[in-house]
């Protein structure tokens, strides 16, 4: 640990874009509601789309007022697609207007509607959490990652996590690939901040 790290950690801070929650306009927490919206979020962060159309959609879904399961599943095809649509989500918005409908369904007939039934209680379930999410249409593992790094911010047990991007991203930057060493230069209640600027700096 060097002068040199803190100075890299305080500048990606300090001009990185923020977590996928914050964007998307989800309040994390751990509840069921934002946690399905962290879940919503991540099915649209994890197509190649632009990250900031994804968290635009986002918005417009949580804006229709589609921010639990219940809601979402309640929806029609077409509303669904339109509110992409205003996002300019349009590349994907049919065909993911469609699985958003199968993920609220499976997590409401699996989960009881409540993503919690997913916690680890110990980091390493966190390689079953990771499947779990990968599972969900249209996220895959690329979503799955996204999911643990920005829950990690209320899921203590995920703790520290950085997924393989931010692990390359840190070491250009010369700073420590270990997480836990990693994690160590992050600000008090900065983790998942620290996390999110290496995984979404080029």
């Amino acid at each position: 640990m060097t002068t040199s790290h803190h100075e890299i950690v305080a500048d990606l801070l300090e001009h990185g874009r923020g977590t996928y929650a914050l964007e998307g306009g989800i309040t994390l927490r751990d509840k069921p509601a934002p946690l399905f919206q962290l879940l919503v979020l991540c099915t649209l962060a994890a197509t190649r789309i632009d990250a900031g159309l994804a968290a635009a959609a986002a918005r417009e879904l949580f804006r229709a007022g589609w921010r639990t399961p219940e809601r979402l599943a309640e929806s029609t095809w077409q509303q669904r697609v339109d509110a992409l649509g205003r996002g300019g989500y349009r590349r994907y918005d049919e065909s993911t207007a469609s699985s958003l409908e199968e993920t609220a369904t499976r997590v409401l007939r699996d989960h009881d509607g409540d993503l919690r039934a997913l916690r680890p209680s110990a980091r390493s379930a966190v390689p079953d959490l990771e499947d779990a999410i990968a599972s969900f249409p249209r996220i895959g593992p690329v979503g799955a990652r996204l999911f643990c790094r920005e829950v990690q911010e209320v899921w203590p047990a995920v703790r520290p996590y950085f997924d393989p991007r931010a692990l390359r991203r840190a070491e250009t930057l010369g700073l420590p690939t270990d997480p836990e060493a990693l994690a160590s230069l992050a600000p008090r209640g900065r983790l998942t901040d620290l996390a999110a600027a290496l995984g979404r700096s080029s």
